[in-house]
């Protein structure tokens, strides 16, 4: 596993590497102390995790992923709980707090290896816009017709709905939902996002070589740079 550690603080990025040591499958291939210069050095080494700090010279780590196109699985080391939801509705693996305690440093690592191993499909065909699912969130349920979702939102290890004005989340990852949804009308916009093209009434060009794209329900969605060319081939001629 090739690990980048995002960390201001000298003696901080020290101890990661001591405790990384103890994993022989890890290698840190980058490590950088503010955020221009993470930007930098993600953009070569493309690494399988980021160990990343909250507070940062030049910004915070938030604005470290919104720079990369494809951020890998993320691991927040930081002092301060109070990001800690902020973190996982960005797609955070593990929310790591310093001192890093070595077994939590462990679990994270293995919450990674899981993700990386791949998935075996779920078993079923896909299912098409007339297909009507059952989603429960808790002691709510619904059944919802395909076509009547506007999109999921990753949160975590779950991903929310959109539909009717609701949102309730769902025990699955937006991977697993690709897998089971027809992948010619939901697209993968973006690492947190899956959206119904037929809900999509306005793209714009966003400065970022992306698109926004605006949903009948008035929501907007951005796609991913990486993401822009597929759409532009999905929606072509």
């Amino acid at each position: 596993m090739n690990i980048a550690i995002v960390e201001d603080s000298r003696l901080a990025r020290a101890e990661l590497r001591t405790l990384l040591a103890a994993h022989p499958d890890c290698a840190i291939v980058a490590e950088a102390a503010d955020v221009a210069s993470a930007v930098g050095a993600l953009a070569h080494c493309h690494p399988d995790l980021l160990l990343l700090d909250i507070h940062l010279p030049g910004g915070s780590g938030f604005d470290v992923l919104d720079a990369l196109d494809a951020p890998p699985a993320v691991v927040f080391t930081t002092a301060y709980d109070e990001h800690a939801l902020a973190a996982f509705a960005r797609g955070a693996v593990d929310y790591l707090l310093k001192p890093i305690d070595p077994i939590r440093l462990a679990e994270a690592l293995t919450r990674v290896r899981e993700r990386q191993r791949p998935s075996a499909p779920l078993p079923g065909a896909r299912k098409t816009l007339d297909d009507t699912v059952f989603i429960r969130d808790g002691e709510r349920c619904w059944f919802v017709r395909l076509a009547d979702i506007a999109g999921f939102e990753a949160c975590g290890n779950y991903a929310q709905a959109w539909f009717d004005g609701k949102q309730p989340l769902i025990a699955r990852t937006l991977t697993q939902l690709e897998e089971r949804l027809d992948d010619t009308v939901f697209f993968r916009a973006s690492r947190s996002h899956l959206v119904n093209l037929r809900w999509v009434e306005g793209v714009a060009p966003t400065d970022a070589d992306g698109y926004l794209l605006t949903l009948r329900d008035g929501r907007r969605v951005p796609v991913s740079r990486r993401q822009a060319k597929l759409l532009r081939e999905r929606l072509a001629l």
